[in-house]
């Protein structure tokens, strides 16, 4: 469950006049008697009074007041109690000890709004674990220690004191406990900050990029900026939590814990990262399962994978073309790419209990919680409102940051219109609300009242995008289709054997199922769809191997070849979902719905009026933008012999959306974390057709030019767009660059700009149709 701050309204003048710590006299002992509030004017006794009672001591009655507990963050200072300052005794610890020239200089980083790490002059965290004061200049996490439930003795909140309402009292994070003298204490010394000189920057990655933004409006009034249609910030928190997917999007400890070298989990030299391998090698393409028997009794692979260092090396990883397991989308590398132009990001949670499953299951790799989907949906949902306070924190306050969750069309529009990033959570998972087609013991029963109820509880969560369905059958609809390991797992997850027939839709609508059936020997298609299942896969969450291995015969049998596809379409419930989704104005993803799913639902679509959105490139020849749908394209990758050639593709798909009757925009779906590849180089041996000339080389200005950027850096590594391709997100500038560079005119660009407007365009018409159908 997210967390909320809510400040009472009687306390909320406080904040603005609250007393500098950093001014506090060094000889003021004294309670602060003004709150800059009258407490007649709100009902609230909330003014702090000072009298004297019979025996002549000062008591001190009312609230204490809110200070300021935002404003440190990144400052440089040192902390004072009374006459003393905190400072090491010995390396290990700190005490009250010192005067103020021997006092430690700690940079405050924000671990969260009011709560951050001291990390002193030589690197040194103040940390109380068990009660001493120590200093440690290596933190343990829950990342490093796979431990969900573990949080460090490093981080403190800071509160008022209750000894003195103009200075402060920290409260420890793990221990609940305060700041004592030399230990944590039940009742904490107060402290006021002292500004300091030659503090130790912590750790972190850099920008590399300057300037304000400047641009958020066309001179017609529509929204400057271009939306990522289908993103996937927090794949950490999937497959279980234990780094089946390695490297968070941030870290309250920063970025050594964000991004550490990701043998905690792959294992040396990514021995451990099975999955990784098969599809950086394979993709969903048909890969040589059998071969990998032995390493997978082993727990381990037989060769290299990758090499596993972080930061600050980072020697293989990011890499988004060839390293899918690992992050792309570090905050820092997100505020880049928002800095040339990305101002509308739909954030996916997204899992697969199977993967989580086998890997767990078989002991190569661990998890932090369960592998059910809707677990590790309700985390990423957290997780992001967590990004967004750790990005205000960062920035000064409560709403302060450039990263903003938004609820609605209006919020989006006002957050873009300020110059900021605006992100829309959505759900792309297969077991949606645990609706799996076979039910194990505990799930819920998926009728009508129980979906309408599971999507008010996650519109009230703030979920706006929903997938009915993704990899696998569920009690919605089958599965997208996917083939080669994906019929493997659903095969596991279901416990039906493959359902494919060449009896499809003439023509066909494509999507991703379409084409051979890779492990024909499990292909029986059945009648009806959710009949009860043949095969009884209960215990492949804890036995995945053996569960599987009783049908060995099956899956070594050859592929079937031809033009298949799903042989079912929406269920009766599926039906009744989208059109509960439509009574709420959501947005409907329809491109992971099979072939005959897809065509059921553009009929319901037609007949409503409805837009959907194609977040992979879907548009269903076109009806997609007649009904006021976005979907989601790019830009060519190699250069020919005409200036053009990158961005004609893209030109071209713009005037087939405006011969349909569509706002002329789209923007991209980079599907980055969300084991989709991305965007490659067009520099190397044998990469393009034609010898490529030109490359993007700096400093450079945004779009807009309003921006400047320069050579891309994660920690000691440089990464060159030219030769890597889209290592991160971070390097959209250098994309947006490349094809800006090959544009015959810069016009050619513009309808990329306009993405964002033309997203949301489709989410108030979504809105608006929820109204009229009496939503």
């Amino acid at each position: 469950m997210r967390h909320l701050y809510f400040i009472p309204l009687g306390l909320t003048a406080l904040i603005a006049c609250s007393t500098d710590p950093a001014a506090t006299d060094a000889a003021s002992d004294t309670q602060h008697t003004s709150s800059g509030t009258d407490p007649s004017e709100t009902g609230e006794s909330t003014v702090p009074t000072t009298t004297v009672g019979m025996t002549g001591e000062t008591e001190t009655t009312g609230e204490p007041p809110m200070l300021d507990t935002y404003k440190f963050a990144g400052g440089c200072f040192s902390l004072r109690s009374g006459d003393r300052y905190l400072a090491a005794g010995d390396p290990a610890s700190f005490a009250f000890a010192a005067d103020k020239a021997g006092a430690a200089r700690f940079t405050m980083k924000a671990a969260d709004l009011g709560t951050y790490l001291f990390y002193d002059q030589d690197g040194g965290y103040l940390v109380a674990d068990d009660g001493p004061l120590l200093r440690q200049t290596a933190l343990q996490s829950d990342v490093t220690l796979i431990d969900d439930a573990y949080v460090s003795g490093a981080e403190w909140t800071l509160e008022t004191s209750t000894v003195d309402w103009s200075q402060y009292q920290l409260r420890n994070r793990r221990n609940d406990r305060l700041l004592g003298a030399d230990a944590l204490a039940d009742d904490g010394v107060p402290v006021s900050f002292e500004p300091a000189d030659g503090c130790k920057q912590h750790p972190e990655l850099s920008l590399d990029a300057s300037g304000q933004i400047s641009r958020t409006m066309f001179d017609d009034g529509d929204l400057y900026g271009i939306v990522d249609t289908h993103s996937h910030i927090h794949s950490n928190y999937a497959f279980g939590g234990g780094g089946l997917f390695h490297g968070g999007a941030y870290h309250r400890l920063g970025v050594e814990h964000a991004l550490p070298d990701c043998s905690i989990s792959h294992g040396e030299m990514g021995r451990k990262d099975f999955f990784g391998y098969i599809f950086d090698n394979s993709g969903n393409e048909e890969a040589d399962l059998a071969s990998l028997l032995p390493d997978l009794v082993a727990k381990q692979l037989s060769e290299d994978a990758h090499a596993t260092a972080g930061y600050p090396d980072f020697t293989e990883w990011p890499n988004g073309p060839r390293r899918s397991t690992h992050q792309t989308q570090y905050y820092m590398w997100l505020q880049r790419a928002y800095l040339a132009g990305l101002r509308l990001v739909v954030q996916h949670a997204t899992t697969n209990a199977i993967i989580c499953d086998f890997m767990i299951g078989e002991g190569i790799q661990k998890s932090r919680y369960g592998c059910d989907d809707m677990t590790a949906v309700d985390r990423i949902i957290d997780e992001t409102y967590a990004m967004e306070r750790y990005i205000d924190a960062q920035s000064g306050g409560p709403g302060l940051g450039w990263f903003r969750v938004v609820h609605t069309p209006a919020e989006a529009r006002e957050v873009i219109a300020g110059g900021k990033l605006a992100v829309i959570l959505g759900i792309e998972t297969s077991n949606l609300f645990d609706c799996k087609l076979t039910p194990h013991d505990g799930d819920p029963t998926c009728d009508e009242a129980y979906v309408e109820a599971q999507l008010d509880h996650y519109y009230d969560l703030g979920v706006r995008a929903v997938f009915p369905v993704h990899k696998y059958d569920n009690k919605f609809s089958p599965g997208d289709g996917d083939r080669a390991f994906i019929e493997l797992g659903n095969f596991a997850n279901s416990g039906h054997w493959s359902n494919f027939t060449l009896d499809c839709p003439d023509p066909q609508v494509g999507g991703f199922d379409s084409g051979n059936v890779n492990f024909g020997g499990l292909n029986m298609p059945r009648d009806v769809y959710d009949s009860p299942a043949p095969i009884d896969n209960s215990k492949f969450a804890t036995a995945p191997l053996t569960t599987t291995g009783m049908y060995l015969g099956q899956i070594t049998e050859p592929a079937l070849e031809g033009p298949y596809c799903q042989n079912a379409t929406l269920t009766a419930l599926g039906e009744h979902m989208i059109g509960q989704m439509m009574a709420r104005g959501m947005i409907i993803e329809v491109d992971h719905l099979p072939q005959w799913s897809y065509v059921r639902a553009y009929e319901l679509l037609q007949a409503a009026s409805y837009p959907p959105i194609g977040s992979h490139g879907r548009n269903n020849g076109g009806v997609l933008y007649e009904l006021g749908g976005v979907s989601a394209g790019g830009f060519g990758v190699c250069r020919g012999d005409a200036p053009g050639t990158t961005v004609q593709g893209f030109k071209d798909k713009i005037q087939f959306i405006m011969d349909n009757g569509g706002y002329p925009a789209e923007g991209f779906g980079f599907d980055l974390n969300g084991f989709a590849g991305a965007r490659g180089p067009r520099f190397g041996d044998g990469v393009c057709p034609l010898p490529q000339t030109d490359p993007v080389t700096y400093p450079f200005s945004s779009f807009a030019g309003d921006i400047e950027f320069t050579p891309p850096v994660v920690g000691n590594r440089e990464i060159d767009f030219n030769t890597e391709g889209l290592a991160h997100i971070g390097l959209l500038p250098e994309l947006l660059e490349d094809a800006r560079r090959d544009a015959v005119d810069e016009a050619d660009l513009e309808p990329l700009f306009r993405s964002a407007e033309g997203y949301i365009r489709m989410w108030e018409l979504a809105e608006a149709r929820a109204a009229e159908l009496g939503g």
